[in-house]
């Protein structure tokens, strides 16, 4: 890695060694780190759309008359939880979109609510979450909190 890379922050150009990982050892939010998060965003989108092109295929090849409504039934049942699935991909594959542009502005790693780092372990585990784990425990609360009082005002 080149002092020229680290500068002009083409986080993509970095070649990392086989088998690195990030470690607290190292300054946080390095261009090295950066460059590994970069990386498994990249391989994660891929397979989703890897993932999402074979569903397309499936679908487009499977026209099968079934003379059991239940086999049709069922049939349709797993094309809609296909289909769920790959909405829910999708979304996905643009928050990971929104992520690489964090990671090459050089904001990446820290939490947008409180500034503070999220953790190497948080980003491993979910490289697209934004926040730290504080402040998504209090939004999840505030969620739970909120969801429930309309629903007692329901009830």
């Amino acid at each position: 890695m080149s002092d020229t890379t680290e500068q002009t922050g083409k986080i993509a150009d970095i070649v990392l060694e086989k088998g690195y990982r990030p470690s607290s050892d190292e300054t946080y939010m390095s261009p090295k780190q950066r460059a590994f998060f970069y990386q498994l965003l990249l391989q994660w989108q891929e397979q989703l759309r890897g993932d999402a092109g074979k569903t397309v295929s499936v679908m487009t090849e499977e026209k099968a008359l079934f003379a059991d409504p239940s086999d049709r039934a069922t049939l349709e049942t797993d094309r809609n939880f296909e289909l769920r699935t790959r909405d829910r991909e999708r979304k996905l594959i643009s928050k990971i979109n929104r992520t690489l542009l964090i990671v090459e502005a050089n904001e990446y790693g820290y939490c947008e609510e409180c500034g503070v780092e999220i953790g190497l372990g948080r980003l491993e585990a979910r490289p697209v979450t934004d926040q730290c784990i504080s402040c998504k425990t209090n939004e999840e609360r505030s969620e739970k909190t909120s969801s429930g009082s309309i629903d007692d005002a329901i009830e």
